[in-house]
């Protein structure tokens, strides 16, 4: 070869290729890797190690023009970078994966309509078969019930109202339990640290948390709020460890929990001694905290997981089903942050 060539690169390996290795047809191969039915198993165990001999991969662009499906799944994602939201979205990802299906993700900043709407053009554009809507802020509801698309739509964490099929963590049972567990340990009501306004887990689990003291006929204290970080949670902390009589806190996530148990040591409250702490989610951190919090497993991995189902059912009936919605139920984990209420 003259000097300054260079030597061409390899020729990528077609079906064909695989056929000839495998010793069948073209359209035997095909079957195979669109999973067919009624292809011998000895015949696809040669294909399928003919694929791997040559590194095969199939041309996903020229498979969809023949079948028309992309077997790509669209995610609207938002609040990616808190825990509740950056686990669905790995649920749902590791769901699509088992499904056979490819991710595409559009991260928000804000959950109005003009944003919803343009981030599903734009995974329309793309070719996803249907769309998934991380929907935990109130104006999410309205933000998906207005969305104009001709691909199935699911949400997870929009609320009851939800015009689409939607899944979410039954928020209020969640915290009906947490609140009824501090009771239940003889405190005389249950003070509340809750999220930012604006989002529906805000919402639920104060709905679950007051229900809880009024159908136990306990006094309803004032709700102080915080923004999801340990920070707002260390802030309300302060203030919640000037009141002697406080032996009782629900706190909206874990986050915010740790953030109080800081503000109750450096108080000199003793926990659960002099205060009980419950936290809601269960991060990986929240067996470590000193001491271990008592709080509510949220179920992301079923998220993620009932969501495919539903959109997966979806695209089955062309988007022609009826609006689905499921609650996954909360699990409540008993750790070293809660104990019975003093003797005052």
């Amino acid at each position: 070869m003259a000097a300054g060539s260079t030597e061409p690169e390899p020729r990528q390996p077609v079906m064909a290729d695989v056929a000839r290795v495998a010793g069948v047809s073209h359209q035997t191969v095909s079957r195979v890797l669109n999973g067919a039915p009624h292809v011998r198993p000895d015949t696809r165990d040669r294909v399928l190690a003919a694929i791997r001999e040559l590194d095969y991969r199939p041309n996903s662009a020229a498979r969809a023009l023949v079948t028309r499906r992309s077997q790509t799944l669209g995610v609207v994602s938002f609040g990616s970078a808190l825990y509740g939201p950056a686990s669905m979205l790995d649920s749902i990802e590791q769901a699509a994966r088992s499904a056979g299906y490819f991710v595409s993700v559009a991260s928000l900043r804000s959950l109005d309509s003009r944003s919803v709407q343009e981030a599903v053009d734009r995974l329309r554009d793309q070719g996803v078969e249907g769309v998934v809507v991380l929907a935990p802020q109130i104006s999410a509801v309205s933000a998906v019930a207005k969305l104009t698309t001709t691909v199935p739509v699911v949400a997870i964490g929009s609320g009851s109202r939800s015009r689409v099929p939607m899944v979410a963590v039954d928020n209020e049972a969640g915290a009906l339990a947490a609140t009824r567990h501090l009771l239940d340990l003889g405190h005389a009501t249950v003070h509340h640290i809750a999220g930012p306004a604006g989002w529906l887990e805000t919402t639920t689990r104060q709905d679950g948390w007051r229900k809880a003291l009024e159908a136990a006929g306990a006094r309803v204290p004032a709700v102080l709020t915080g923004d999801w970080s340990s920070r707002s949670g260390y802030e309300a902390g302060l203030r919640i460890a000037e009141d002697p009589q406080v032996s009782a806190v629900f706190c909206a996530n874990d986050h915010m929990a740790l953030g109080l148990l800081r503000a109750l040591h450096e108080s000199g409250r003793a926990i659960p001694e002099d205060v009980s702490v419950v936290g809601f989610d269960d991060i990986p951190e929240a067996a470590y905290f000193t001491p271990p919090l008592t709080t509510v497993r949220q179920g992301f991995g079923e998220l993620g997981r009932r969501a495919l189902e539903l959109l997966v059912a979806e695209l089955g009936d062309g988007g022609g089903a009826s609006p689905s919605h499921a609650l996954v139920s909360p699990e409540m984990v008993l750790r070293r942050s809660t104990g019975p209420a003093a003797q005052r």
